[in-house]
């Protein structure tokens, strides 16, 4: 027995503006990620008694990794066509167009630098704790891309079906699959775990472990869902695997190795 027709969604993107300057769903929903990670990460660091300053630096570094690397993501990824013809729009972040794993590329390169720079311990150190809120923040960025009525899923009969009325795509009244939720869904279910990990068992200790979950989860979650999501490109219309799956898989295998690596090196008591 179906228990809905259809949802039909047609929030306005925007909450309030003054001016020239406006205020949207998406990037309140990013600052709050970051508000919330910052949060997280320094009751880690007050756990493991490691010097304050490193908090403020790790969260400059993050936060002007995440938007460089998704932009450059977006940019390379889904639309090198247009914007090597367009070069001064690269820039224009405000027009939308951010990818989610060239943002986790960006913070690799910035971890690594980090790393070196800053707290003189190995990478995946601040990789097994920093990819917890990071879990929690994509959460918040699906909610974000739901709220923009984007990143839509395909046609379908599910009685929970999303009419997107402002999705930029054929026939918005017919009832679609809410990726967005599926995928922050997903996500929230990984931070729970990594989470529990962390605070719960030794899983800290067991360098390359939480990082390794945390790319089998995340990258796993999104190879599935693309499968219930329009294509974002044109050039991938046709493809057997679209571009978000194609760039998901060398993650899940990075994923599967760092798990297999921690399980049998053991604790590391000193890091």
């Amino acid at each position: 027995m179906l228990l809905l027709n259809y949802i039909t969604w047609n929030p306005d993107p925007e909450i309030f503006s003054l001016g020239p300057l406006s205020v949207r769903y998406y990037g309140l929903f990013f600052a709050i990620a970051f508000l919330l990670g910052y949060y997280i990460i320094e009751r880690m660091f007050r756990r493991e008694q490691v010097p304050e300053q490193w908090l403020d630096k790790l969260f400059i570094y993050v936060v002007v990794a995440t938007v460089i690397g998704a932009r450059l993501g977006h940019v390379i990824f889904y639309g090198w066509d247009y914007y090597s013809q367009h070069p001064a729009e690269i820039f224009a972040i405000w027009h939308g167009g951010l990818a989610s794993h060239g943002g986790a590329i960006g913070i690799l390169i910035a971890i690594w630098l980090y790393s070196k720079k800053v707290t003189k311990k190995p990478m995946l150190w601040v990789l097994d704790r920093l990819v917890v809120p990071v879990a929690l923040a994509a959460v918040f960025i699906r909610l974000g891309n739901l709220m923009n009525s984007e990143i839509v899923g395909r046609v379908t009969d599910v009685p929970w079906g999303f009419r997107f009325l402002r999705a930029a795509v054929d026939n918005p009244e017919m009832p679609r699959h809410p990726s967005q939720l599926y995928e922050a869904l997903s996500y929230l279910v990984v931070f729970i775990y990594l989470m529990f990990l962390y605070w719960r068992t030794n899983a800290r200790l067991r360098q390359g472990l939480l990082f390794g979950i945390f790319l089998i989860g995340i990258f796993s979650a999104r190879f599935i869902i693309e499968f219930m999501k329009e294509n974002q490109e044109a050039f991938e219309e046709g493809m057997w695997l679209n571009m978000g799956q194609i760039l998901s898989i060398p993650f899940v295998i990075a994923g599967l190795y760092y798990v297999n690596k921690a399980i049998k090196r053991g604790p590391v008591t000193k890091q």
